[in-house]
């Protein structure tokens, strides 16, 4: 992601259980866990909806967090004792909380690669 700088977000609050960003292109409505703190979110659910009305979704977690419970479950019979991490809608970040994830959400839509990293909503 080349982007020097980021997009400040048009609107942001609680829609209970959501929390929502929304930004020129795009609203993003995280379910973060009750009562965690917004800048240190590390697992989190996420529904992108492009201005296009397309809805994607994601489960992001932070590198911190794979390694986190990549050790929490060494020793178990979850994921081979701790030996990998998979998950069909993932994308892994750097860095915990709602603005850098959303930083992250901007760039990929930006650079074109959204729709590789997100998986569409598909209405039945």
């Amino acid at each position: 992601m080349s982007r020097s700088a980021s997009p400040e977000p048009v609107e942001r609050g609680w829609d209970e259980p959501w929390y929502r960003v929304r930004m020129e292109g795009f609203e993003a409505s995280f379910l973060p866990s009750d009562g965690e703190a917004l800048d240190e979110v590390c697992n989190v659910d996420v529904l992108v909806t492009l201005k296009d009305g397309s809805r994607w979704t994601a489960t992001v977690f932070t590198v911190a967090e794979v390694e986190r419970l990549l050790k929490l479950w060494a020793g178990t019979d979850e994921a081979l004792g701790g030996r990998y991490f998979w998950v069909s809608d993932g994308l892994i970040v750097r860095e915990p909380g709602i603005d850098s994830i959303t930083d992250v959400i901007a760039g990929l839509i930006e650079n074109g690669e959204f729709s590789e990293t997100f998986q569409p909503v598909i209405d039945d």
